[in-house]
């Protein structure tokens, strides 16, 4: 089967790129760097000629407010016009959990936006809403810096290895459209301001994190749903336990 995964080239992309080919398919992996780009066009309907699923894990190049939104709503327009014409029949996104409980996250309200597009669309589709990357654990305790101290909500945290999401969009691109949501996380919730403490003992850093439930989460105020899934979440077999201390031997 000819499938085209946007985004071909990062972190998620190049992970599911290598799954898909592995089970025989024939995988486009389609970027910019690749001369495929859904903003302006280029190379998007040579891409898709021939392709029965397109799985979209293109990620905006700004988190700024308006242009993460510009990114996905034109992506979004231009990539499911493509699809149409191309004659597409299912259509996959990764998203984030907690998209619509974030509104004050400028990311998250663009992510809805290409969500809504999806659904609009007459293309059956498959959205799968994944918790934050382990990978991402690094960025989120630095964003948090204040002086010499890191301060975090210790609202609940349910991350999840970038490797569980690329297996699950591998077999979610292979099965029928679920014309719905499907959400991953990691197998532990665990308090956000606790996996700072683990992830910076990792790294032998003493700063100490402080436990603050006003603190903001890039902007946003986070309660226990916030960042966590519903009630029956695909769960990832990595723990992060495992998958720092592996990091940190490749360290």
């Amino acid at each position: 089967m000819r499938i085209v995964v946007i985004g071909g080239s990062g972190l998620i992309g190049t992970n599911l790129v290598s799954r898909l080919r592995q089970k025989g398919h024939e995988v486009v992996a389609a970027s910019p760097a690749s001369g495929v780009n859904t903003i302006t066009r280029e190379g998007l309907a040579e891409a898709l000629s021939g392709a029965k699923v397109v799985v979209d894990v293109a990620n905006s190049p700004s988190f700024e407010d308006k242009a993460v939104l510009e990114f996905f709503e034109k992506s979004g327009r231009n990539l499911l016009a493509a699809e149409a014409a191309a004659g597409v029949g299912h259509h996959v996104a990764l998203s984030v959990v907690g998209t619509e409980r974030n509104p004050d996250s400028g990311y998250l309200r663009a992510k809805v936006a290409q969500e809504n597009l999806i659904k609009a669309s007459r293309i059956p589709y498959t959205i799968l809403q994944s918790t934050q990357f382990f990978e991402f654990v690094g960025a989120i305790v630095q964003s948090a810096t204040d002086g010499d101290t890191f301060r975090l909500s210790p609202a609940l945290f349910q991350p999840v290895a970038s490797d569980d999401v690329a297996a699950a969009l591998a077999d979610i691109a292979v099965a029928p459209p679920a014309n719905g949501t499907i959400e991953i996380a990691g197998p532990e919730k665990i308090p956000l301001d606790a996996i700072a403490r683990q992830y910076l003992a990792a790294k032998a850093d003493r700063r100490q994190v402080i436990a603050d439930i006003h603190a903001r989460y890039f902007g946003a105020p986070l309660d226990d749903k916030s960042l966590t899934p519903g009630d029956r979440p695909r769960l990832g077999a990595i723990r992060f336990e495992d998958w720092l201390s592996g990091s940190t031997a490749q360290g």
